[in-house]
């Protein structure tokens, strides 16, 4: 395999007229250095083609299995997709590319060529998947088309947004609209499904339009669920006097990494302070219990700020196991 890898560089390299590889000192390194980068970027697309093909499959298998025959609907340009496939004659698969086409369109002039590339195959591929795969039915008990339609939609959009696409565009037109509002996302988002749900429960049922308000709330736990993962971290900041007995409670017993600033302390009980060492380390909520009891045994009056930290990347919190 690496002397496939090696072919198709060196043919990129000559092609490119950036190096003649024979005979010129230093070819091997400038060959080893493409060789790494293409490796690098084949490893990436072919994960993100895993995650969005893993997405597509779960969300059509929400759609077909649970969604569609039972009428319910979800929030966001699925949501629209759904409610307006349920109305008319107008087959689903159709209205998922000619619904997201604008947001795609809005996404490439704000997040790039290549997010609208992937958003685009994304969309294409949901659509010929629930124009073409048979799936049964799973069940006609409503709350378990809710919960489980929802989950599995939930999952496919939070698995394509990993691969660095989006199945459902409502979150571009909600960041595109922050910014020229200057409103939240969150907020835009929860007016836009208000307003399909309103016109759920005026042209289908006031009944489906509260199930599909189930569906959209298991949708957006999974989604969270797919995006942050299993894990949950916390950031903590750490002020203390005794900062080096801390650091080392955090490495030697947490086995954790752990920052040192040196900061001053503007006013307090104390008035103003000389300079002093600050914390900071990533521990899970697992961990977060044992992190306070020994910050109390070491020293009670210590100033800890916590917060929620989305993902980590590098560093020691995934590269060692939990002490």
């Amino acid at each position: 395999m690496r002397a496939f890898f090696q072919k198709i560089i060196r043919s990129f390299i000559h092609s490119q007229e950036e190096i003649v590889l024979e005979g010129k000192p230093g070819s091997a390194f400038q060959l080893a250095r493409h060789y790494r980068t293409f490796k690098f970027r084949f490893r990436l697309f072919v994960k993100d083609f895993l995650l969005i093909a893993a997405g597509i499959f779960s969300a059509t298998f929400g759609f077909k299995g649970f969604l569609l025959t039972n009428h319910f609907i979800d929030g966001g340009a699925t949501g629209i997709s759904l409610l307006i496939s349920a109305l008319t004659d107008w087959p689903l698969f159709a209205l998922l590319i000619i619904i997201n086409a604008p947001f795609v369109w809005l996404g490439k002039n704000f997040m790039g060529k290549t997010f609208a590339i992937k958003t685009s195959l994304a969309i294409t591929g949901l659509a010929l998947c629930v124009a073409l795969l048979p799936f049964p039915n799973v069940t006609d008990d409503k709350l378990l088309v809710a919960v489980f339609g929802g989950f599995f939609l939930g999952a496919g959009i939070g698995l394509a947004m990993r691969g660095g696409a989006v199945i459902d565009g409502t979150e571009v037109l909600a960041i595109y609209l922050s910014r020229k509002l200057g409103t939240t996302v969150g907020d835009i988002i929860i007016l836009i499904n208000v307003v399909i749900f309103s016109l759920a429960a005026y042209f289908l049922s006031i009944e489906i339009a509260l199930y599909s308000m189930i569906t959209y709330l298991s949708a957006s736990k999974t989604l969270d669920f797919s995006i942050e993962g299993i894990e949950e971290y916390i950031g903590v900041t750490i002020i203390a006097n005794r900062c080096e007995e801390i650091r080392l409670m955090i490495v030697d017993d947490l086995g954790r990494g752990v920052t040192v600033y040196r900061g001053k302390g503007g006013y307090g009980k104390s008035g103003e302070s000389a300079e002093r060492d600050i914390l900071f380390t990533v521990i899970t909520r697992l961990e977060l219990n044992k992190l306070n009891a020994e910050i109390q045994r070491i020293e009670p009056n210590a100033f800890v700020v916590m917060n929620s930290v989305k993902d980590t990347k590098g560093g020691m919190i995934k590269k060692r196991p939990l002490h």
